[in-house]
Protein backbone atom coordinates (compact mmCIF):
# COMPACT_ATOMS: atom_id res chain seq x y z
CA UNK A 1 0.00 0.00 0.00
CA UNK A 2 1.36 3.42 -0.94
CA UNK A 3 2.29 6.07 1.61
CA UNK A 4 -0.18 8.95 1.51
CA UNK A 5 1.84 12.20 1.59
CA UNK A 6 3.07 14.62 -1.03
CA UNK A 7 5.68 17.26 -1.80
CA UNK A 8 3.84 20.00 0.08
CA UNK A 9 3.93 17.91 3.24
CA UNK A 10 7.69 17.42 2.93
CA UNK A 11 8.23 21.14 2.37
CA UNK A 12 6.15 21.90 5.46
CA UNK A 13 8.21 19.42 7.49
CA UNK A 14 11.49 20.94 6.32
CA UNK A 15 10.33 24.46 7.15
CA UNK A 16 9.28 23.53 10.69
CA UNK A 17 12.47 21.51 11.25
CA UNK A 18 14.66 24.42 10.17
CA UNK A 19 12.78 27.26 11.84
CA UNK A 20 11.58 25.50 15.00
CA UNK A 21 8.26 27.31 14.80
CA UNK A 22 4.94 26.55 13.12
CA UNK A 23 4.23 30.27 12.76
CA UNK A 24 7.55 31.05 11.08
CA UNK A 25 7.31 27.94 8.91
CA UNK A 26 3.83 28.89 7.74
CA UNK A 27 5.11 32.34 6.76
CA UNK A 28 8.07 30.76 4.93
CA UNK A 29 5.87 28.51 2.76
CA UNK A 30 3.14 31.15 2.38
CA UNK A 31 0.22 29.28 3.96
CA UNK A 32 -1.82 29.70 7.13
CA UNK A 33 -0.61 28.12 10.35
CA UNK A 34 -3.63 25.75 10.57
CA UNK A 35 -2.97 24.59 7.00
CA UNK A 36 0.66 23.91 7.85
CA UNK A 37 -0.35 21.97 10.95
CA UNK A 38 -2.66 19.83 8.82
CA UNK A 39 0.23 19.04 6.48
CA UNK A 40 2.43 17.94 9.37
CA UNK A 41 -0.40 15.84 10.82
CA UNK A 42 -0.94 14.22 7.43
CA UNK A 43 2.75 13.38 7.11
CA UNK A 44 2.94 11.95 10.61
CA UNK A 45 -0.18 9.82 10.02
CA UNK A 46 1.23 8.55 6.71
CA UNK A 47 4.52 7.56 8.34
CA UNK A 48 2.90 6.28 11.50
CA UNK A 49 5.27 8.23 13.76
CA UNK A 50 5.50 11.56 15.54
CA UNK A 51 8.07 13.84 13.92
CA UNK A 52 7.86 16.77 16.35
CA UNK A 53 7.55 17.29 20.07
CA UNK A 54 5.22 20.27 20.60
CA UNK A 55 4.89 22.43 23.68
CA UNK A 56 3.37 25.86 24.13
CA UNK A 57 6.85 27.38 23.88
CA UNK A 58 8.82 25.24 21.46
CA UNK A 59 8.80 22.72 18.64
CA UNK A 60 11.62 20.17 18.43
CA UNK A 61 12.28 17.12 16.29
CA UNK A 62 11.72 13.73 17.86
CA UNK A 63 14.44 11.09 17.53
CA UNK A 64 12.61 9.66 14.51
CA UNK A 65 12.19 13.18 13.13
CA UNK A 66 15.94 13.81 13.32
CA UNK A 67 16.57 10.57 11.44
CA UNK A 68 13.95 11.42 8.82
CA UNK A 69 15.09 15.02 8.23
CA UNK A 70 18.15 14.23 6.02
CA UNK A 71 16.08 11.88 3.86
CA UNK A 72 13.37 14.49 3.39
CA UNK A 73 16.01 17.08 2.50
CA UNK A 74 17.56 14.72 -0.05
CA UNK A 75 14.18 14.02 -1.66
CA UNK A 76 13.52 17.74 -2.06
CA UNK A 77 17.04 18.37 -3.39
CA UNK A 78 16.70 15.56 -5.93
CA UNK A 79 13.48 17.11 -7.18
CA UNK A 80 15.21 20.49 -7.43
CA UNK A 81 17.95 18.90 -9.53
CA UNK A 82 15.35 17.53 -11.91
CA UNK A 83 13.81 20.99 -12.25
CA UNK A 84 17.12 22.64 -13.10
CA UNK A 85 16.73 21.63 -16.74
CA UNK A 86 13.31 23.23 -17.05
CA UNK A 87 13.20 26.82 -18.21
CA UNK A 88 11.47 29.64 -16.34
CA UNK A 89 11.26 27.94 -12.95
CA UNK A 90 13.67 30.27 -11.15
CA UNK A 91 11.01 32.51 -9.66
CA UNK A 92 9.10 29.58 -8.15
CA UNK A 93 11.96 27.45 -6.85
CA UNK A 94 12.11 27.10 -3.10
CA UNK A 95 14.85 25.96 -0.79
CA UNK A 96 17.69 27.29 1.28
CA UNK A 97 21.44 27.73 1.16
CA UNK A 98 23.85 28.22 4.05
CA UNK A 99 27.21 29.85 3.44
CA UNK A 100 30.01 30.18 6.00
CA UNK A 101 32.30 33.14 5.36
CA UNK A 102 35.04 35.11 7.09
CA UNK A 103 33.82 38.64 7.95
CA UNK A 104 36.55 40.38 5.92
CA UNK A 105 34.97 38.88 2.79
CA UNK A 106 31.37 38.99 3.94
CA UNK A 107 31.03 42.67 4.77
CA UNK A 108 31.43 44.37 1.40
CA UNK A 109 31.67 41.55 -1.19
CA UNK A 110 28.89 39.11 -0.30
CA UNK A 111 26.01 41.64 -0.14
CA UNK A 112 26.34 42.13 -3.91
CA UNK A 113 26.35 38.36 -4.40
CA UNK A 114 23.29 37.85 -2.21
CA UNK A 115 21.44 40.70 -3.92
CA UNK A 116 22.00 39.16 -7.37
CA UNK A 117 21.08 35.72 -6.11
CA UNK A 118 17.86 36.93 -4.49
CA UNK A 119 16.76 38.61 -7.71
CA UNK A 120 17.14 35.29 -9.51
CA UNK A 121 15.74 33.05 -6.80
CA UNK A 122 13.49 35.16 -4.54
CA UNK A 123 12.00 32.17 -2.72
CA UNK A 124 15.33 30.59 -1.74
CA UNK A 125 16.41 31.63 1.73
CA UNK A 126 20.06 32.52 2.32
CA UNK A 127 21.73 31.99 5.69
CA UNK A 128 25.15 33.53 6.19
CA UNK A 129 27.47 32.31 8.94
CA UNK A 130 30.06 35.07 9.28
CA UNK A 131 32.77 33.76 11.55
CA UNK A 132 36.45 32.90 11.90
CA UNK A 133 38.28 30.75 9.38
CA UNK A 134 38.34 27.89 11.89
CA UNK A 135 34.58 28.15 12.35
CA UNK A 136 34.04 28.36 8.61
CA UNK A 137 35.96 25.12 8.16
CA UNK A 138 34.10 23.43 11.01
CA UNK A 139 30.71 24.47 9.58
CA UNK A 140 31.62 23.00 6.19
CA UNK A 141 32.93 19.75 7.66
CA UNK A 142 29.87 19.26 9.89
CA UNK A 143 27.44 19.99 7.06
CA UNK A 144 26.04 23.06 8.81
CA UNK A 145 27.15 25.10 5.77
CA UNK A 146 26.88 24.04 2.14
CA UNK A 147 30.31 25.55 1.53
CA UNK A 148 32.57 28.25 2.88
CA UNK A 149 34.41 31.32 1.61
CA UNK A 150 37.72 31.79 3.36
CA UNK A 151 41.47 32.20 2.94
CA UNK A 152 42.39 29.10 4.93
CA UNK A 153 41.93 25.47 3.93
CA UNK A 154 43.17 22.39 5.77
CA UNK A 155 45.57 19.48 5.52
CA UNK A 156 42.58 17.19 5.90
CA UNK A 157 42.16 15.10 2.74
CA UNK A 158 38.39 15.57 2.99
CA UNK A 159 38.71 19.36 2.55
CA UNK A 160 38.86 20.95 -0.89
CA UNK A 161 40.06 24.54 -1.18
CA UNK A 162 39.54 26.03 -4.64
CA UNK A 163 41.12 29.44 -5.04
CA UNK A 164 38.92 32.18 -6.46
CA UNK A 165 41.29 35.11 -6.36
CA UNK A 166 44.37 36.62 -4.78
CA UNK A 167 44.19 39.92 -2.93
CA UNK A 168 46.83 42.17 -1.46
CA UNK A 169 46.96 43.93 1.87
CA UNK A 170 46.44 47.69 1.73
CA UNK A 171 46.76 50.55 4.17
CA UNK A 172 43.31 51.65 5.30
CA UNK A 173 43.10 55.26 6.43
CA UNK A 174 40.81 58.26 6.56
CA UNK A 175 40.79 60.54 3.52
CA UNK A 176 42.18 63.36 5.67
CA UNK A 177 45.15 61.24 6.84
CA UNK A 178 48.69 62.09 5.57
CA UNK A 179 48.97 58.66 3.89
CA UNK A 180 45.79 59.09 1.88
CA UNK A 181 47.45 61.04 -0.96
CA UNK A 182 50.31 58.60 -1.48
CA UNK A 183 50.41 56.17 -4.43
CA UNK A 184 51.96 53.47 -2.25
CA UNK A 185 53.06 53.07 1.34
CA UNK A 186 55.80 50.90 2.81
CA UNK A 187 55.13 48.93 5.96
CA UNK A 188 57.74 50.98 7.78
CA UNK A 189 55.92 54.17 6.76
CA UNK A 190 52.63 52.71 7.95
CA UNK A 191 54.09 51.94 11.37
CA UNK A 192 55.29 55.52 11.80
CA UNK A 193 51.66 56.37 12.60
CA UNK A 194 49.34 55.08 15.26
CA UNK A 195 47.71 51.89 13.98
CA UNK A 196 45.17 49.24 14.95
CA UNK A 197 45.63 45.52 14.38
CA UNK A 198 44.00 42.12 14.66
CA UNK A 199 44.96 39.95 17.62
CA UNK A 200 46.98 36.73 17.66
CA UNK A 201 43.94 34.48 17.25
CA UNK A 202 43.46 35.85 13.73
CA UNK A 203 44.57 34.02 10.61
CA UNK A 204 45.37 37.40 9.07
CA UNK A 205 47.67 38.13 12.00
CA UNK A 206 49.56 34.86 11.48
CA UNK A 207 49.91 35.55 7.77
CA UNK A 208 51.25 39.05 8.39
CA UNK A 209 53.64 37.99 11.16
CA UNK A 210 55.20 35.45 8.81
CA UNK A 211 55.44 37.83 5.86
CA UNK A 212 56.77 40.76 7.93
CA UNK A 213 59.42 39.02 10.02
CA UNK A 214 61.95 41.66 8.88
CA UNK A 215 59.66 44.63 9.62
CA UNK A 216 59.55 45.86 13.19
CA UNK A 217 56.83 48.35 14.24
CA UNK A 218 58.19 51.27 16.27
CA UNK A 219 55.43 50.80 18.85
CA UNK A 220 52.55 48.43 19.69
CA UNK A 221 49.18 49.01 18.10
CA UNK A 222 46.81 51.35 19.89
CA UNK A 223 44.09 48.70 19.80
CA UNK A 224 43.65 45.04 18.84
CA UNK A 225 40.44 43.45 17.56
CA UNK A 226 39.39 40.04 16.31
CA UNK A 227 37.56 41.33 13.25
CA UNK A 228 38.94 43.24 10.27
CA UNK A 229 35.58 44.98 9.94
CA UNK A 230 35.94 46.29 13.50
CA UNK A 231 39.38 47.61 12.63
CA UNK A 232 37.88 49.60 9.79
CA UNK A 233 35.38 51.13 12.22
CA UNK A 234 38.25 52.20 14.44
CA UNK A 235 40.11 53.67 11.48
CA UNK A 236 37.00 55.57 10.42
CA UNK A 237 36.73 56.93 13.96
CA UNK A 238 40.24 58.34 13.66
CA UNK A 239 42.07 55.98 16.03
CA UNK A 240 44.78 55.14 13.51
CA UNK A 241 45.56 53.37 10.27
CA UNK A 242 45.39 49.62 9.57
CA UNK A 243 46.64 46.94 7.21
CA UNK A 244 43.63 45.09 5.80
CA UNK A 245 42.87 42.77 2.87
CA UNK A 246 41.71 44.81 -0.09
CA UNK A 247 38.39 42.96 -0.30
CA UNK A 248 37.49 44.21 3.18
CA UNK A 249 37.57 47.84 2.02
CA UNK A 250 34.37 49.68 1.07
CA UNK A 251 33.93 51.11 -2.42
CA UNK A 252 35.96 54.03 -3.73
CA UNK A 253 33.03 56.35 -3.18
CA UNK A 254 33.14 55.89 0.59
CA UNK A 255 33.06 59.40 2.12
CA UNK A 256 35.60 58.71 4.88
CA UNK A 257 37.76 55.65 4.17
CA UNK A 258 40.30 55.07 1.45
CA UNK A 259 43.18 52.67 0.89
CA UNK A 260 46.75 52.77 -0.41
CA UNK A 261 48.72 49.73 -1.67
CA UNK A 262 51.30 48.44 0.80
CA UNK A 263 54.78 47.58 -0.48
CA UNK A 264 58.18 46.43 0.72
CA UNK A 265 56.99 43.74 0.87
CA UNK A 266 53.74 43.20 -1.05
CA UNK A 267 51.72 40.79 1.09
CA UNK A 268 48.91 38.80 -0.50
CA UNK A 269 46.41 36.17 0.55
CA UNK A 270 44.32 33.70 -1.44
CA UNK A 271 40.56 33.62 -1.06
CA UNK A 272 38.65 30.57 -2.14
CA UNK A 273 35.77 28.16 -1.77
CA UNK A 274 36.04 25.60 1.02
CA UNK A 275 34.07 22.39 0.43
CA UNK A 276 33.96 18.92 1.87
CA UNK A 277 35.40 16.66 -0.79
CA UNK A 278 32.93 14.22 -2.29
CA UNK A 279 29.84 16.06 -1.04
CA UNK A 280 27.86 17.43 -4.00
CA UNK A 281 26.32 20.86 -3.68
CA UNK A 282 22.56 21.18 -3.53
CA UNK A 283 21.02 23.01 -6.51
CA UNK A 284 20.47 26.12 -4.39
CA UNK A 285 24.09 26.07 -3.21
CA UNK A 286 25.37 25.40 -6.72
CA UNK A 287 23.55 28.46 -8.02
CA UNK A 288 24.98 30.56 -5.18
CA UNK A 289 28.46 29.29 -6.02
CA UNK A 290 27.94 30.33 -9.65
CA UNK A 291 26.80 33.78 -8.54
CA UNK A 292 29.96 34.25 -6.47
CA UNK A 293 32.12 33.40 -9.48
CA UNK A 294 30.12 35.73 -11.74
CA UNK A 295 30.34 38.60 -9.26
CA UNK A 296 34.08 38.12 -8.88
CA UNK A 297 34.57 38.15 -12.65
CA UNK A 298 32.41 41.26 -12.88
CA UNK A 299 34.97 43.21 -10.89
CA UNK A 300 32.99 43.69 -7.68
CA UNK A 301 35.99 42.61 -5.61
CA UNK A 302 38.08 45.67 -6.36
CA UNK A 303 41.20 46.60 -8.25
CA UNK A 304 43.68 45.03 -5.83
CA UNK A 305 42.62 41.46 -6.50
CA UNK A 306 43.58 39.00 -9.20
CA UNK A 307 41.94 35.78 -10.39
CA UNK A 308 43.68 32.50 -9.82
CA UNK A 309 42.41 29.38 -11.51
CA UNK A 310 43.93 26.86 -9.18
CA UNK A 311 43.16 24.57 -6.28
CA UNK A 312 45.28 24.10 -3.20
CA UNK A 313 45.28 22.94 0.40
CA UNK A 314 46.40 25.22 3.16
CA UNK A 315 48.93 23.76 5.56
CA UNK A 316 47.43 25.40 8.61
CA UNK A 317 44.13 25.52 10.39
CA UNK A 318 43.81 28.84 12.12
CA UNK A 319 41.11 31.34 12.90
CA UNK A 320 40.29 34.50 10.99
Amino acid sequence: MGINFDLNDLQAFRAVAELGSFRKAAEAVNISQPALSRRIDKLEQALGVRLFERTTRSVTLTTVGRVFAPSAEQLLDDLDVALLGIRDVSSSRMGHVTIACVPSVAYYFLPAVISTYRRRFPRIRVKLLDSSANDVLAAVMSGEADFGVSFIGSQDAEVEFKVLLQERFVAACRRDHPLANKKRVTWNELYEYEYVSVDKTSGNRLLLDQALSAVAPRAPSVCETRHVTTMLGLVEAGLGVAAVPSMAMPGRDHPVLTSVPLVEPVVKRRVGIVRRRGRPLTPAALEFHKTIVETKRGGAVGADTAEIGASSKSKRRVSR
